[in-house]
């Protein structure tokens, strides 16, 4: 994720919030390559929807999402009768966040329940946890549905993935009000660690780390209960060990909470 010329590493601090994280990743990727033409753009929009649709029935992903946006209601609000609050954008934001709360309500079974029903997701589901298990001869329907003209496969690829609309917004407007609850602060890591502790009267949801794209290092963020830590990596190639740096490091932290 990019921020002006910097790169953001986020570390998410409950179970709810990693979910989001990598739904949130799956859509990108669905929809990065659904209106490709090749049936390797296919199979991998393809590939991401199954994913996505396995997170969500693998554990009641609806409810933890209702319970999220009606925890962002009450926040929100909270900062009615604040002094300084701009009621419009208030309003505007309550707005954003209520609308898939009462979609989400009004749905009585998982979002995307239905395509366990569709005999070729199934049968490419069952074949993908097996190495190269989706090949032309495992699948023959699979390739069949390949070899249609791209049009058609982004069609049908549309209307799949299009099931998750709802979850989607649900999940970007979580997302994006959590990562703007905290202005980021100038800290420095002194020879490349940084510790933090956590004041669990407050809901910290994300760590959020930016340092240059160009930077010769990454940071590795680990939190517990009562304190996170960042530490500053740097490698001389995929085959090498990371070290950590030796020398100190600035960096804009963002503490989310809301």
């Amino acid at each position: 994720m990019q921020k002006a010329r910097h790169t953001a590493y986020e570390q998410p601090l409950n179970e709810r919030i990693r979910s989001m994280l990598r739904l949130e990743f799956l859509f990108e990727r669905a929809s990065y390559r659904l209106e490709g033409s090749s049936i390797w753009d296919s199979r991998s929009s393809l590939e991401a929807t199954l994913d996505i649709l396995a997170l969500l029935t693998r554990a009641d992903l609806k409810a933890e999402l209702i319970k999220e946006l009606e925890r962002h209601v009450a926040k929100l609000e909270g900062l009615r009768n604040n002094r300084g609050v701009d009621l419009e954008r208030l309003d505007r934001a309550l707005d954003e966040v209520r609308q898939p709360l009462l979609a989400l309500r009004a749905v009585d079974s998982v979002p995307g329940s239905e395509l366990r029903q569709n005999e070729l997701l199934s049968a490419v589901r069952q074949r993908s946890s097996i190495p190269a298990g989706t090949c032309s001869f495992d699948i023959p329907a699979y390739q069949y549905w390949l070899e249609r003209p791209a049009e058609e496969r982004v069609v049908q690829l549309q209307a799949w993935l299009g099931v998750f609309d709802l979850v989607q917004e649900a999940i970007t407007v979580s997302l994006r009000l959590i990562r703007q609850s905290a202005r980021p602060t100038r800290e420095v890591a002194a020879a490349g660690f940084f510790q933090r502790n956590i004041d669990p009267a407050v809901p910290y949801q994300m760590i959020r780390v930016f340092i240059p794209a160009n930077a010769p290092m990454f940071p590795e963020i680990s939190a517990g209960r009562h304190r996170f830590t960042v530490r500053f990596l740097t490698s001389g190639g995929p085959e090498a060990r990371p070290t950590q740096v030796s020398e100190d490091v600035e960096f804009d932290l963002q503490c989310c909470a809301l």
